[in-house]
Formats: C-alpha cells, structure tokens, sequence
C-alpha cells in the first residue's frame, strides 16, 4: 500500500512541476539549514558536472588550449541563449591567437569580430563602419576569415544594450586589455574582481550608437553589473572548477567554490518563482543549485530522479 501511496503523491508532485509551479520550494525552505545545505550541495555539484562536460567539450575541440577554451566559453556567455550559437560560431571562424597577435593595432579587435559576424552589412554605412569593414577585408585576407551570414544572428526584440552588435565591440575592448586573460580570469576571487575585469566600455565611437549609423544622447556603452554578475557566474566560476578538477589543483577548485558564496544570487523568473514558494537563494552558490533542480528536473517532470522529491515523500509517506 505504501508503493501506491508514494506512486500517487510522486503523480501529484509531477503534476504540479508541469505546471511551472513545483510545490518542493515551501518544503525546502522548511529544512534545517544542515539538511537544506546538503540538499542544494548535491544539486550545485549536479549543475557542475554537466557544465564540466560542456568545457570538456570546448576544450577538445580547441585542442587542448586552455586560452582558446576561454576564448569560446567567454563568447559562449556574452550574449543571450537565442544567440549563443551564433556567437561560438564567430569565436571559431576568429580565434584567439589572432585576436592576441593583432590586439595593439588600432582597432583590429573590432574591425575583426564585426566584419566576420556579417552584422556589418545589415546597416548603412558610415565613416567608422566604413573604416572596419576596410579593416576587415585586410584580416580576412591575411589570415583567411570567412565572414558569417547575418542571418545566423536572431535581433528581433533584442534590448539596445544587449544588441550583438554593441556587444562584439565591448569584446573587442575586453580582448585588447592584455594578453594574460586567462590568468586573470584564474585570479579572480570576489565579485569585485569579476566586476573590475569584465565591467567593459566599448570604443569612443559607441557612446554615442548602440548599432552602426543611428546616433542617440551620448553615454558610455559599459557591460553593466547584471552581465558582468552572469558572466562571473557562468564563466569564471565554472572554468576555475573545470580547470581545477581537470589539472588536480584543488586549491583552483575550492576557491571556485567559495568565489559562488562571494557572488549574490541571480535575479531571474526561476528565482522569482522560488521566492513565491518562500525559498529565498542567498548567494549564487544557492541559486545555482536551485536553478539546476527546476531545469533539469521540474520543467521535464523528472521528479522520480530527484533528490529532493525522494527525500519529500519519504517523509511524507513517514508522516502518516
């Protein structure tokens, strides 16, 4: 009887996961903090593993070169999700050791990720787009760049702000910054780090466009707090654990863990959802693992591979 029991209560809990609503956030927050803490542990190290593949990933496809594995995670994170491919694409058709190699000419950096991301053509043209387009020309010819369809890019309802376009030239600054970026990023160990590194203005000409040849009030185009917060996030902390799991640098791995606690939690529908349920992430190391149990587990209804479902329904079926 207690195997049907727990096959109707898991139905139950299903149902409500389907509905974007999982009900385990009141029970969660009604945990001890040691039991809580376990809990999100498990679920933060779930969220690592599968993250650790897709590096693991990057990282044979650039031949075991840590920088370029950088290079295509930092492109990979830059933009939104409906674009995140089309901005790996670019990162591989201008790989890193060009960007290094030609990172102190006048805007090389530029003139190289715009041009080969075909964004270029969908505007008029104007003295300095005019200049990079000629720029870029030259680099595709040297070092044999073949320029993407702008089609691969998706802009509608796209915010200014976060326009390829706008972000592409504030890459183009981040990468003429040094050439050490990768010991940089290993260096980081607080959110100030991360904000002072990656908190970026693109060139001159962008404080007055968010796109080629439509001028607006000037004001500096800076990757703000919010997407220097995701980056952290997602780029730095994850590769400092990949990195430091994959080399045996426990040191590496520890300190990506502690740089989760030193991180506030993101502010996104998931965590809006959370709230709603009384569970409130207290930093980044906690939103994270809650937001690898709703995408991996509500929203595809696995509750019946879920810690926390098991761990509800034992006690509730011991309740009565």
């Amino acid at each position: 009887m207690s195997d049907e029991r727990r096959a109707e209560a898991l139905r139950k809990l299903e149902e409500t996961a389907e509905t974007g609503s999982p009900y385990c956030g009141s029970y969660i927050a009604s945990l001890d903090p040691l039991h809580r803490t376990e809990l999100l542990q498990a679920l933060l190290f779930e969220r690592l593993e599968r993250k650790m593949r897709m590096v693991e990933q990057l990282r044979a496809e650039a031949g075991d070169n840590w920088n370029q594995t950088f290079y295509l995670l930092y492109f990979r994170t830059l933009g939104d999700r409906q674009n995140q491919e089309a901005y790996l694409e670019l990162a591989r058709r201008v790989p890193y050791r060009i960007l290094l190699r030609e990172r102190t000419t006048p805007r090389a950096t530029e003139a190289m990720l715009l041009g080969a991301s075909g964004l270029l053509d969908l505007y008029a043209n104007d003295s300095y787009t005019l200049d990079l387009k000629r720029e870029y020309v030259h680099f595709a010819s040297k070092y044999n760049i073949e320029q993407m369809a702008a089609e691969r890019w998706v802009l509608h309802e796209v915010r200014p702000a976060n326009h390829p376009v706008l972000r592409l030239a504030q890459a183009a600054e981040f990468f003429r910054q040094d050439e050490l970026m990768m010991e940089r990023v290993m260096a980081c160990r607080d959110e100030e780090a991360i904000q002072r590194l990656f908190c970026i203005e693109a060139s001159p000409y962008w404080r007055t466009h968010y796109t080629p040849n439509a001028t607006h009030d000037q004001r500096p185009k800076r990757i703000g707090h919010f997407k220097a917060q995701i980056i952290g996030i997602n780029l730095v902390t994850v590769l400092q654990f990949a990195y430091g799991s994959l080399m045996g640098n426990e040191r590496l791995r520890d300190s990506a863990l502690t740089l989760f606690e030193r991180q506030p939690a993101e502010d996104n529908r998931y965590m809006r959802l959370w709230r709603s349920e009384g569970l409130r992430p207290r930093d980044a190391y906690e939103s994270q693992a809650l937001l690898q149990l709703i995408t991996e587990h509500c929203l595809h209804q696995r509750c019946s591979e879920c810690r926390v479902a098991h761990r509800m329904l034992d006690e509730l079926l011991k309740a009565k």
